[in-house]
């Protein structure tokens, strides 16, 4: 674990602001990033998810509040990163978590934060149980879930004429629900699912038998219920099989611009996938991705990263505008009363279940002879506005709707 400070202490502007001199003499506001360092999803989260956080206390300015961002590797084990957050907020004054990369992982943090009254800001994990029967009052779920990308990619393919479909899925919550949401998106359109076969999360690198049995399955859709290098690796043994060759359509459910980067163009060219955040997609994110790029290597930011910015942004102008008080409920509330808006997805809300909500794009992965430089991996076919990319709320059951 280590700990990276950026001491933001009232300027003459800050101190006209309420409750900044107060602030000034209370102990720093400590945000902790809780993610994967060094497993399979470490491209997807990971440091980047830490530079982000970093950049978005930078971007925040020097506003009458200490801020102190701590970093710590769950390596995808829901038991340490509950003993790391447990840690945190008992003992090392942590106000709020972020990224907890990883659906079991989030699941588990949230309820920490909700028995220690702490904020839990869930940025890299996909399970939409997060804002559903899972929600509490001091969670918030950043960036994208299960529901929005099944309901962004699902539906399109069955449109486009996939009505069949067989999936390869990660044996843990996020993989299961990722399969069950898909599911409902494609029988709502008319499709079926003809099968599927799970393989062991973490540690799986050899998908042949998912893959020979997708391929005996007689599916036009291969859909890929997995995550981080497991995705990578899935869709190159795909190309080793001629899984795409014998006519069947290879469709990432979750997939990032860092999965893209691995493959290269010439294996992902015509793959679809949603993202709710994509580097290039207007001004305000090219000029995000070029403050932050430098500081981690040229590489441009997943939805995962770009969720622990928009997030730990929108954490901090909840505070600022709050008395020095930090109950996590209260800060919750107080973001979720605020509207949202960052630089990562413009403007925003977080609905009474904790869901942030933000537009979606479907993305299709250009031939190498359509791109134009480093990154420019993607061309976006749909726009999902925000209203119609996530779950209703009233379909969630979330006992925060009807409390």
């Amino acid at each position: 674990m280590s700990i990276h400070r950026r001491l933001l202490l009232g300027s003459a502007g800050a101190l006209a602001l309420p409750h900044a001199t107060l602030r000034a003499q209370q102990k720093p506001l400590r945000i902790g990033v809780l993610t994967d360092m060094s497993g399979p999803f470490r491209n997807d989260a990971g440091p980047t998810s830490v530079a982000a956080v970093q950049q978005a206390v930078q971007d925040f300015g020097a506003q009458g509040l200490a801020v102190e961002v701590v970093t710590g590797d769950h390596q995808n084990k829901p038991d340490l990163a509950v003993s790391l957050a447990r840690q945190w907020f008992d003992r090392d004054g942590v106000d709020a978590v972020v990224d907890c990369v990883g659906s079991a992982v989030a699941l588990a943090v949230a309820g920490v934060a909700a028995e220690k009254d702490k904020v839990c800001i869930v940025t890299g994990a996909g399970s939409a149980d997060v804002t559903g029967p899972r929600c509490n009052a001091n969670t918030v779920h950043y960036a994208y879930d299960t529901w929005m990308l099944a309901n962004c990619t699902a539906s399109a393919m069955v449109k486009s004429g996939g009505d069949s479909w067989y999936f390869i899925t990660a044996d843990y919550a996020f993989g299961h629900a990722l399969e069950r949401d898909a599911t409902q998106f494609i029988t709502a359109a008319g499709g079926r699912v003809l099968g599927s076969a799970r393989h062991p999360f973490p540690g799986t690198t050899d998908f042949s038998s998912q893959l020979v049995a997708a391929g005996a399955s007689g599916a036009k859709v291969l859909g890929i219920a997995n995550a981080g290098n497991d995705t990578s690796n899935t869709i190159k043994q795909a190309a080793e099989f001629g899984i795409a060759q014998r006519g069947m359509r290879i469709v990432g459910l979750v997939m990032v611009i860092t999965n893209i980067h691995s493959l290269g163009l010439e294996a992902a060219q015509g793959l679809y996938f949603t993202e709710s955040f994509y580097w290039d997609l207007n001004a305000r994110t090219r000029a995000l991705s070029a403050r932050l790029a430098p500081k981690v290597g040229g590489v441009r930011m997943t939805m995962l990263q770009a969720g622990s910015y928009g997030g730990a942004l929108h954490l901090l102008k909840a505070v600022a505008a709050m008395p020095a008080e930090r109950g996590g409920r209260a800060i919750v509330a107080r973001m979720k009363a605020m509207p949202t808006d960052d630089d990562a997805f413009g403007q925003g809300s977080i609905r009474i279940d904790g869901r942030k909500l933000h537009p979606a794009y479907l993305l299709r992965v250009k031939a190498p002879a359509e791109s134009h430089g480093p990154w420019d991996y993607c061309k976006v076919e749909v726009t999902v506005p925000a209203d119609q990319a996530f779950r209703p709320l009233s379909a969630g059951g979330c006992p925060l709707v009807h409390a």
